[in-house]
């Protein structure tokens, strides 16, 4: 073999060579990065998205471990989630200790060329696994849109030499997009938790909606209409009719306090309650004695639960009625023009028994009369200046429309309370029923 083959191109000095492995690697590494940011978008598991930045990043600038170090801002700690290699299981650290702690706390990246004398670094680590750290590169990982810290990158130990200012620019660039990218599959997941949430609250609807009664009761002499609007998908609010084999038709308004899942739950297991025990009581009030022994377990944390039930007699027409703190719940004498309010027979269940309040007063119902039974949502709306929408405002309109058929009453009462209300959706659970005597039986 010829002796001049011992240099292959005459005239390129040491440095030149040097100079050009130097840009190889360093467009090898760019090439690397490139590759990875097109992997991450079209990853759809923050996992592997995780995964992806700790390997890729380690095999971009060639070093030994990676780990990427994700910031809990409850407990205001860093704690690695993605490394390429642990041997402890998870690594928790303060934000105010450390070297990732510093980069956290600063925003800025930082090179350790050495460090067993800097005295940001723990030995700790180094000493349960046996590993040794000859340098360190840890850059922030923040949210672009929002300026957010979501964590640190940290990569150890360079194979060939110590991390340089190529390195730093490198993973700066890098963070920006891992950064995209796990801020993009948190919000995917947290839009696919909504989704979820939305189905399942939809599913409950549709479950608290069949609790319903779903045809009218066959009442001579009444039309009955209802209209229920929860604040939420479910309610704590509700509303049931049957005819009793007597022939008497008994009516069920209640509201437990809040809304949502919680009173829904309530309420289902009231409803339950109340068709059981149904057969032993033979007059509201003994229904109501019978519910406060056996809802009061379920009424825990200072829920209460207000109630009205009646009954209507289809031979006298006599309004039987027991009320426990529940309103609005309104007789409309059509002779009078006048409405009454059905007071309150006893305390909500929930509360301590009041043995003081009086015997009510049961009212007849004479042809035009009306009954009009709701929930406290209905009344305690407010207009944009603060105003509540009220019983008064509320029997003033029935005493004004209460001619028109009960279907027509209830869509002007809607109308009111929504024209009325500055809030859309409705702050708390609505429920109105109607119930008229139309005419003299035949």
């Amino acid at each position: 073999m010829p002796v001049k083959m011992r240099c292959i191109n005459k005239g390129h000095t040491m440095h030149d060579i040097t100079h050009d492995h130097t840009s190889q690697h360093r467009i090898l590494a760019l090439s690397r990065m490139l590759e990875l940011v097109l992997k991450l978008n079209d990853v759809n598991d923050l996992a592997a998205v995780l995964n992806a930045i700790t390997h890729g990043a380690c095999q971009a600038v060639e070093c030994d471990r990676a780990s990427l170090f994700l910031y809990d801002s409850q407990a205001d700690e860093l704690y690695s989630h993605s490394t390429t290699e642990l041997e402890i299981r998870e690594i928790r650290l303060p934000i105010d200790s450390g070297i990732i702690g510093h980069v956290a706390r600063e925003r800025v990246p930082l090179v350790v060329a050495q460090p067993h004398d800097d005295s940001r670094w723990s030995p700790v680590f180094d000493q349960q696994t046996g590993y040794r750290t000859r340098n360190i590169l840890a850059v922030p990982v923040v949210s672009k849109s929002e300026n957010r810290l979501l964590g640190v990158l940290q990569l150890l130990n360079k194979h060939a030499s110590g991390f340089e200012d190529f390195d730093v620019q490198l993973m700066q660039a890098f963070a920006l997009h891992a950064g995209a990218a796990i801020e993009r599959q948190w919000l995917q997941s947290a839009a696919r938790q909504a989704e979820d949430y939305r189905r399942s609250m939809e599913m409950a609807r549709q479950i608290q909606m069949g609790f319903l009664p779903k045809e009218r009761p066959r009442f001579p002499q009444y039309e009955v209409t209802a209209w229920w609007e929860p604040a939420e998908y479910v309610s704590g609010d509700y509303y049931d009719w049957l005819v009793a084999p007597d022939g008497r038709l008994g009516i069920a308004v209640g509201d437990v306090s809040g809304h949502g899942m919680a009173a829904s739950l309530i309420m289902a297991s009231v409803r339950a309650m109340i068709h059981a025990l149904g057969r032993l009581a033979t007059t509201p009030a003994d229904m109501m004695e019978l519910l406060q022994d056996v809802v009061q377990a379920d009424l825990a944390e200072g829920r209460f639960l207000t109630l009205l039930l009646l009954t209507i007699d289809p031979v006298t027409h006599c309004v039987e009625f027991a009320n426990a703190g529940h309103a609005p719940a309104i007789y409309f004498q059509s002779s009078k023009r006048s409405c009454r309010r059905l007071e309150a027979t006893r305390t909500p269940l929930g509360f301590p028994v009041n043995q003081s309040l009086r015997m009510p007063i049961y009212p007849v119902m004479q042809p035009g009369d009306l009954l009009i039974l709701g929930t406290d949502g209905l009344i305690e709306v407010h207009d944009r200046t603060g105003r509540i929408f009220g019983m008064q405002r509320l029997e003033e309109l029935i005493a004004k429309h209460a001619h028109e058929s009960v279907e027509k009453l209830s869509q002007i009462l809607k109308r009111e309370v929504f024209d009325f209300s500055a809030e859309h959706p409705f702050p708390d659970d609505m429920t109105l029923l109607i119930i008229k005597r139309t005419a003299e039986a035949a």
